[in-house]
């Protein structure tokens, strides 16, 4: 007897047509899952990757300076934590208001603040000649400008030892901006350490 059907399913009796044509139905979605699963998995690598080199505090520096010195407006967001950046110049800027014999009420807008919070805010320059650097410092770069003040915080220029133009705070694994000077920003950026 023959069959309408067309290929190798022609002649085939229909208990094993039907069993066939099952197993050929549950291919796609048995391939789905393990692509689904295989995705998961590679995510899960990279993201481990990925923390180990946010755990170095110069890095996570670096890649800050690096988002301002080539105004890489995502990478900088990516780089800070705004609302503890906000709030850290808005006392700053109270204190100076309160020093010149102004009391401003709540003090400065979130506008205000964010205005201030942006790449072109900050000045990076070569430590031995004071020329805008020129290239993004890598974190060797940037290891000797730091200093520790705990395992969670580090901050970065300033003349006095108590004293900081930027400070850092480990979050979660990141190191994000979470305080900057409200008013000379400039970083003194060293040279690239040699290597022997």
């Amino acid at each position: 007897m023959e069959y309408a059907e067309r290929g190798p399913l022609r002649n085939m009796p229909l208990r094993r047509r039907l069993l066939h044509v099952a197993r050929a139905a549950m291919v796609p979605p048995m391939f789905r899952h393990s692509v689904a699963a295989a995705q998961c998995a590679l995510l899960f690598a990279l993201c481990g990757c990925g923390q180990n080199a946010q755990d170095d505090p110069s890095q996570g520096v670096a890649r800050f300076l690096s988002a301002v010195l080539i105004a890489d407006h995502a990478g900088f967001e990516a780089s800070l934590d705004r609302p503890a950046l906000r709030s850290d110049l808005r006392e700053q800027l109270v204190g100076i208001a309160r020093a010149n014999g102004t009391d401003v009420d709540g003090g400065p807008s979130d506008f205000a603040l964010d205005r201030m919070i942006t790449p072109q805010a900050f000045r990076l320059v070569e430590a031995r000649t004071g020329q805008p650097l020129s290239t993004p410092p890598s974190a060797a770069r940037v290891a000797p400008m730091m200093k520790v003040r705990d395992r969670d915080h580090v901050c970065v220029g300033g003349s006095s030892p108590d004293r900081c133009v930027l400070s850092f705070a480990n979050q979660k694994g990141a190191w994000r901006l979470v305080g900057m000077q409200a008013t000379d920003l400039t970083i003194e950026v060293p040279p690239e350490p040699t290597t022997k």
